[in-house]
C-alpha cells in the first residue's frame, strides 16, 4: 500500500473534541486531508484536543457534499455499523482510500451509502465513539499495509518531549 493516500470525510460532525482527536490521528497515520459536511462543527470549531496542531499541516475542508470531495482514484469506504457491511478484521484496505464516517449522534444516510464502494464495520459490543472508530480504522490500515516503521528512530521521533522511558 506504499505510495497510496488516505483521506477522511466526516458527515455532519458535531463535537469539536472528536474532530480534534481525528485530526491528531490523521497526523499519526499519514492522512492527507480531512473533509467535513454540515454546519454543526463549523459553529464549534475549536481544536481543543488537537495538541499537535495537525490542522496546520493537514487541511480540514468544509464541503457541502462529501461526494464532491472524493479524490480522483480513491475507493470510498463507509465505516458504519450496519447489516451487510464487511468486518474490518477481514477488510483489505485500498491503496487510495476516502474513509467516510457518520455523525456522533446518527448513522450515514442511505443516499451516502449508495455512492460508497465498500461498507465496513468494526465488530464490537455496542457502538464506538467517532474519534475512536477513526483511530481504529487508520491503525488497521497502517498495520495491514506492511509499511509500519518499527524502528527505534521512529519511537524517538514520535515520543512526547516529556517521555524518556525505556524498557
Amino acid at each position: 500500500m506504499s505510495n497510496g493516500f488516505a483521506c477522511i470525510g466526516l458527515s455532519n460532525p458535531k463535537n469539536p473534541e472528536n474532530v480534534g482527536i481525528i485530526l491528531r490521528a490523521a497526523g499519526c497515520y499519514g492522512v492527507n486531508s480531512v473533509f467535513y459536511s454540515g454546519q454543526r462543527y463549523q459553529k464549534a470549531r475549536e481544536f481543543m484536543t488537537n495538541t499537535q496542531k495537525v490542522h496546520e499541516r493537514i487541511p480540514i475542508i468544509h464541503s457541502q457534499d462529501l461526494r464532491d470531495s472524493v479524490p480522483l482514484g480513491a475507493t470510498v469506504v463507509a465505516i458504519e455499523l450496519v447489516e451487510g457491511a464487511k468486518p474490518l478484521i477481514e477488510y483489505e484496505h485500498p491503496k487510495n482510500a476516502f474513509y467516510v464516517f457518520g455523525p456522533e449522534d446518527g448513522s450515514l444516510k442511505d443516499d451516502v451509502l449508495a455512492w460508497c464502494d465498500d461498507v465496513v464495520y468494526i465488530p464490537t459490543i455496542g457502538c464506538m465513539n467517532l474519534a475512536a472508530t477513526a483511530n481504529v480504522v487508520l491503525y488497521d490500515r497502517m498495520a495491514k499495509s506492511g509499511t509500519a516503521d518499527y524502528s527505534i528512530e521512529r519511537i524517538r521521533e514520535s515520543q512526547d518531549t516529556n517521555n524518556n522511558t525505556r524498557v
